[in-house]
C-alpha cells in the first residue's frame, strides 16, 4: 500500500500490457482510474469488462494469439499506434483557454464508469446477494 501510492501519483495513463490471458486481478489499474488516470491495456481481465470505448484505450486481441512472438510484436505495434495517434495528441490538445477538454472528458468517463463497478462495495454487495444470503437461507433454523 505504501509503495502503491507513489506509483499512482502523477500518472497520466495507466499502461497495462500483460500477454492474454495472463492478467492478474487488475486492482492497480482500477485504483489508477479512481485517481483520474485513464487506462490503456490489452482487453484481458477486468479491462475486457470495464472498457467502453470512451473511458480509456484498448489494444484489441491479436488473431495470432497462438504464437507469442507474433502476438507481442502485434501488441507493441498497436500500443505505439494508439499512443502516437490517439493518447499523445489528445493529451496536448488544448482549447482557446489552454484547457485539454478532450483529455478531461476521458478522465471523467474513466472515473464515472470504472469507480462504481470496480470497487470493494460492489464486490461485497455481490458476494452478499449471490452467495452469503442464499447460503444463509438454507441454514436450518435451529442454528
Amino acid at each position: 500500500m505504501h509503495a502503491a501510492k507513489f506509483l499512482v501519483q502523477g500518472v497520466d495513463v495507466w499502461l497495462n500490457t500483460p500477454r492474454p490471458p495472463m492478467e492478474a486481478s487488475g486492482t492497480s489499474g482500477q485504483k489508477a482510474a479512481l485517481n483520474g488516470a485513464p487506462h490503456l491495456s490489452v482487453l484481458d481481465g477486468w479491462w475486457h469488462e470495464g472498457y467502453d470505448g470512451a473511458n480509456g484505450w484498448a489494444i484489441q486481441p491479436s488473431v495470432d494469439a497462438d504464437d507469442p512472438r507474433m502476438q507481442d510484436a502485434r501488441d507493441a505495434e498497436e500500443l505505439y499506434r494508439i499512443l502516437e495517434q490517439e493518447v499523445i495528441p489528445l493529451y496536448y490538445q488544448r482549447d482557446m483557454d489552454g484547457i485539454p477538454r478532450g483529455w478531461i472528458q476521458i478522465v471523467k468517463d474513466a472515473i464515472r464508469t470504472i469507480v462504481p463497478r470496480f470497487c470493494a462495495r460492489r464486490m461485497v454487495k455481490e458476494y452478499m446477494d449471490l452467495f452469503y444470503a442464499p447460503a444463509a437461507s438454507k441454514v436450518p433454523s435451529a442454528w
